[in-house]
């Protein structure tokens, strides 16, 4: 499908995949755009990853609240990232997105961007039976339905090029949010599409409808893709990206 007629903007949906996966795949776009390689394109990935705490650069030590024994018994990794923010949970049932997008030409303006994401998501969740608002003040970034939270955002920039970006709480297990302040806010904020309204919409039919709405916020020209072309299952083979979903190392909460 194609909208728009701005800019292209290529949506991928890969399955479930490692954090780590995500993160490289993300880096090897991020840098095709910034040399200019031929070919390179703003490209949107959607996908889901195995259970996985995530550090931001605000992330204050305390906001990991789980002990190790617990991590490992409910399976669940702890990674640092370069975005910002603080903690937050990515694990099945939760739809992750990443765009990879070059704001220099147009859309040099963070608060812009970010404001944009959440009207991404405000659309989509409308779609699926969920009247949702994105969040005005800092402490609030996000996706909001009344005080509960459905999703959150934290990005990254280098050079105007953007990485990491939203997770939906599709049919999320609320319960590994626990062991986490996720975004400084007790697990309880959280909630899901399922928990609201009580359906289990299908990860890659949110995908699609997401990515049509990205297309149309961002005024771009949206072709989806499969994962080989943008040279994913490539870099598997070769084994530049590990194609394992097994949790990274857990390590201890005191960061």
């Amino acid at each position: 499908m194609e909208l728009g007629n701005g800019a292209t903007i290529r949506s991928v949906y890969l399955g479930r995949v490692s954090y780590e996966a995500g993160v490289e795949l993300q880096h090897r776009l991020r840098q095709q755009l910034l040399d200019g390689e031929p070919g390179a394109s703003d490209t949107l990935l959607l996908l889901e990853h195995p259970p996985t705490y995530t550090v931001g650069r605000n992330c204050d030590r305390s906001d990991v609240l789980a002990e190790p024994d617990w991590l490992r018994q409910r399976g669940i990794a702890v990674a640092e990232c370069d975005r910002g923010g603080r903690a937050t949970y990515h694990g099945p049932g939760q739809l992750v997105g990443y765009p990879v997008i070059d704001l220099r030409a147009e859309r040099r303006n963070v608060r812009g961007y970010v404001r944009d994401l959440q009207e991404v998501l405000v659309r989509t969740l409308a779609t699926f039976g969920v009247a949702a608002v994105g969040g005005e003040e800092r402490e609030r970034i996000g996706v909001w339905v009344d005080r509960r939270k459905i999703a959150s955002i934290g990005i990254h920039l280098r050079r105007w090029v953007t990485t990491h970006g939203f997770a939906l709480n599709v049919c999320t297990d609320l319960d590994d949010f626990a062991g986490i302040l996720s975004c400084g806010f007790d697990a309880g904020v959280m909630t899901s599409i399922e928990e609201l309204t009580g359906r289990r919409p299908g990860l890659q039919d949110v995908a699609g409808c997401c990515a049509e709405n990205f297309a149309r916020v961002f005024e771009r020209r949206l072709v989806s893709v499969e994962p080989a072309g943008i040279g994913f299952g490539t870099a598997l083979r070769t084994g530049r990206i590990r194609s394992d979903t097994r949790p990274l190392e857990s390590r201890s909460p005191e960061l």
